[in-house]
């Protein structure tokens, strides 16, 4: 085989292995560089440890990303949440701060609702609950205050 054939053999190599490795890093880093699907936000008093990226579920299913979490003027965490597009969430949705096992990490639940009534793309959850505090339950269990 001649020189520069071998060179062009090895570099082709090279640019599949390349292309290889940027479609691992982007699938299983579960990165989107288009942003489909749809926006809503939620106001949280308590986040504990929540950080972007973390999963949105319904009923145990992966339906969306935390895009990016704020503080706002009224000192609540505001979450931007990236949902699946075709998703429908209702005015009555809750959302919520969970943990996957005791220890796990933390993702955000969602209760789509019912009311008929669908959020809009940039629409707001209105019914939160916050993360529970394992630190200060174990506190008023020590103090006798539970």
């Amino acid at each position: 085989m001649k020189r520069g054939n071998l060179e062009l053999v090895v570099g082709i190599f090279v640019l599949a292995g390349l292309a290889c490795l940027a479609y691992l890093a982007v699938h299983l880093g579960k990165m989107e560089f288009f942003g489909h699907g749809y926006q809503v936000y939620a106001n949280f008093d308590n986040i504990s440890g929540l950080k972007d990226g973390a999963s949105v579920e319904i009923a145990g299913v992966d339906v969306g990303r935390v895009e990016s979490i704020k503080l706002t003027p009224e000192d609540q965490a505001k979450l931007v949440l990236r949902l699946q597009p075709g998703l429908k969430l209702y005015d009555d949705a809750i959302a919520s701060i969970r943990t996957k096992g005791i220890i796990g990490d933390k993702f955000v639940k969602l209760s789509p609702g019912s009311s008929g009534k669908v959020i809009p793309n940039g629409g707001r959850i209105r019914d939160t609950e916050s993360a529970v505090e394992w630190e200060d339950l174990i506190a008023k269990y020590i103090q006798g205050k539970v």
